[in-house]
């Protein structure tokens, strides 16, 4: 009786946000005069993104279905598709955003057309990406939203994003209107082609970017719960008086601030992973572990000096940046007393130097108090260097919220 009841209520619940995504334009018209409406007028803000990368070749007339969590809620939901890393032009004749029931199912009346300049279908250029139409309708936040495509022509290089850490749905055919989950067998752990989804928030919300490797990225975390260091990072947003909402990852596995390899550099990357991005208005910098634990010769100024460049190009974007500690790591196979040098002192630089707008201190937070090189056993999710879900509340527990709710 018990589980009957709350599945009863998980219904209901399910029921009443595809009614809210269904309800029309999220934000009345004001009767304010005109320059109070310009001040207070609702913008676009990201409410989810996740780093491009090359992921393979592209397939012909495959359909992928693509659960995304939102971050901030709002109206007039917009994607971004990427063909960021192609080789050819792509075209999208179908493209649905609906509300996920359980696994590729999707709450009934929820799926619906999204539009480009009013068709249906989109061609992106190679290298370029594309923005849909605004579509009516409220977006909780903490939403599993469905965004569902298909490709008649999709070959060559494909882009996404490979470590999702969620469950996404594939098939041949195009099923995208379909809001069963019959045709949809084939299952996906990386999300294809969309890289950001935006809403309309209420006037004066913004979003902070995660720009970081695999541990903002995921790895070591439970999958398809979104237990992530930025998800917990949401939730603590959503129920604060803070103004930022929209949480943005922008982790990538293996990722560098210096040097390309697994994904574009933090360097390369930070315009169109993070800049680019609507209504951000606090980049959070977390990465560095990658280019100093490889052996690969990079000096604690090198770092710097790629934290100093991400930092003045995001100044003169108008953002704030809130940088964090490098994180403990012996035990991992490429960890030697070299290495933890140069991570000693780019911390200090990080914890002392003033250049960045706020810290925030992994670093402490993750360490054993028994030998400070060390992840504390507690966090540790098992190789030394990611934590597991604990460690990822720790994290996103130890960000001030203030520090992000700031504005240049």
């Amino acid at each position: 009786m018990t589980g009957g009841r709350a599945r009863l209520r998980r219904t209901a619940a399910l029921l009443l946000l595809a009614a809210a995504f269904q309800a029309g334009p999220a934000h009345a018209q004001s009767q304010a005069p005109t320059q109070v409406k310009a001040l207070n007028k609702p913008k676009d803000v990201i409410t989810w993104g996740a780093s491009a990368d090359h992921l393979g070749d592209g397939i012909a007339d495959r359909s992928y279905r693509l659960i995304v969590h939102t971050s901030v809620a709002g109206g007039d939901l917009r994607i971004r598709l990427s063909n960021a890393f192609g080789d050819r032009p792509l075209t999208f004749d179908d493209v649905y955003a609906g509300v996920q029931r359980t696994g590729a199912a999707l709450v009934p009346g929820s799926n619906r057309r999204l539009t480009f300049d009013g068709a249906k279908s989109v061609t992106i250029p190679a290298g370029a990406v594309a923005y849909s139409d605004p579509l009516p309708g409220k977006v909780p936040a903490a939403t599993n939203l469905v965004v569902s495509i298909h490709s008649p022509d999709a070959a060559g290089p494909a882009t996404g994003h490979g470590m999702a850490m969620q469950t996404s749905y594939a098939t041949q055919g195009d099923h995208t209107g379909e809001e069963g989950a019959t045709a949809w067998t084939d299952t996906t752990g990386s999300w294809y082609y969309l890289d950001a989804v935006s809403v309309r928030a209420s006037a004066g919300i913004g979003a902070v970017v995660t720009l970081g490797d695999s541990i903002t990225d995921g790895w070591a975390s439970t999958s398809d719960l979104n237990r992530r260091w930025p998800d917990y990072l949401a939730r603590r947003l959503q129920k604060s008086d803070t103004t930022v909402k929209g949480v943005a990852n922008e982790g990538i596995s293996g990722n560098k601030v210096l040097a390309d390899g697994a994904g574009q550099s933090a360097l390369n990357r930070l315009q169109r992973d993070v800049l680019s991005q609507p209504g951000v208005r606090t980049v959070f910098l977390f990465e560095g572990v990658n280019d100093l634990k490889a052996h690969s010769g990079v000096t604690a100024q090198d770092l710097i000096a790629g934290y100093r460049e991400i930092i003045d190009r995001a100044h003169a974007a108008g953002k704030c940046v809130v940088g964090a500690t490098v994180g403990p790591f012996k035990g991992w196979p490429e960890w030697d007393p070299a290495a933890e040098a140069v991570r000693q002192e780019v911390n200090q630089f990080i914890r002392s130097s003033g250049e960045l707008d706020a810290v925030t201190d992994f670093d402490h937070i993750l360490r054993s108090p028994y030998d400070q090189e060390r992840m504390l056993p507690f966090f540790d999710g098992g190789d030394h260097i990611h934590p597991n879900d604990k460690g990822m509340a720790a994290m996103a527990d130890a960000v001030d919220l203030k520090s992000l709710d700031c504005a240049k």
